[in-house]
């Protein structure tokens, strides 16, 4: 079917197909950033409830190195703040996402609808004529 379509349709389906593209990458970046603040939130709960004197440990790539109560509750508060920012621009970056592929979609209705600026195959009205 693209074969008859005018070039100018042809490369508003290829924006299309690169917007969603875009669109699911930033999905799964936003999930994996929201699974992980979850998982920081739950972290960060369950050191409320421990005394400050627990021996704790903390992963240094492949080691578990001791670590205070203080130093591992600033360090997951920042990785909690940090990931909140994360998600939130992701949040905003899909909405753009969106926004821009229904903008795309539209004109390429628009110009479909037009006969792509050209009769087509199909003729000025488009499928199915007057």
């Amino acid at each position: 079917m693209q074969g008859n379509l005018p070039p100018e349709a042809q490369e508003k389906i290829e924006e299309l197909q690169d917007l969603q593209e875009t669109a699911q990458q930033v999905a799964a970046q936003k999930q994996q950033a929201e699974t992980t603040l979850r998982e920081s939130e739950t972290a960060l709960e369950a050191l409320d409830g421990l005394d400050e004197d627990t021996e704790m440990y903390r992963e240094v790539g492949e080691l578990l190195v001791s670590t205070d109560y203080d130093e591992a509750y600033e360090a997951l508060e920042e990785k909690v703040d940090s990931l909140e920012i994360r998600t939130e621009t992701l949040e905003k970056q899909e909405q753009r996402v969106q926004e821009q592929f229904e903008e795309l979609q539209e004109e390429l209705q628009q110009m479909l609808q037009q006969g792509g600026g050209m009769g087509g195959p199909q003729g000025p009205q488009g499928p199915g004529g007057a």
